[in-house]
């Protein structure tokens, strides 16, 4: 299994998977498409939900899908230095933890989506 992951410039951790904001009238899963091509030049189609993400430090939540590639070349962008396949142990290795959860997640074999806290840096333990 391999996934595809950038490398930001601002991050100290090192590597980070695509993402952004939502525009006011885009969907979900459109958003998820559209933030992978333009952060890596790789176009994705959408399989399913496999999380719900809250920072409680900052009140962001994430939503992040399992995607496939469809087309595209890799490459850079304004956002990211470098853009990469990696295994679930360089995943783990190279990522920080509320990154890696989001990159392994949707490795599992549940269909049913992961809802996790965090504070920033380490995931809070459930209820």
């Amino acid at each position: 299994m391999t996934c595809r992951l950038q490398r930001r410039p601002r991050l100290r951790e090192g590597w980070e998977p695509p993402g952004g904001v939502l525009e006011l009238d885009e969907r979900p899963e459109d958003g998820a498409v559209r933030e992978v091509l333009e952060e890596t030049g790789i176009r994705v189609s959408v399989e399913r939900l496999t999380g719900v993400y809250k920072n409680m430090a900052r009140g962001i939540v994430a939503l992040v899908f399992r995607c496939r590639p469809v087309d595209g070349v890799e490459r850079t962008s304004s956002e990211s230095t470098a853009v990469e396949w990696l295994t679930p142990d360089e995943v783990e290795k190279w990522m920080g933890e509320v990154y890696a959860v989001r990159v392994l997640d949707p490795l599992a074999a549940t269909t049913t989506p992961h809802i996790r806290a965090h504070d920033g840096r380490r995931l809070l333990e459930s209820p």
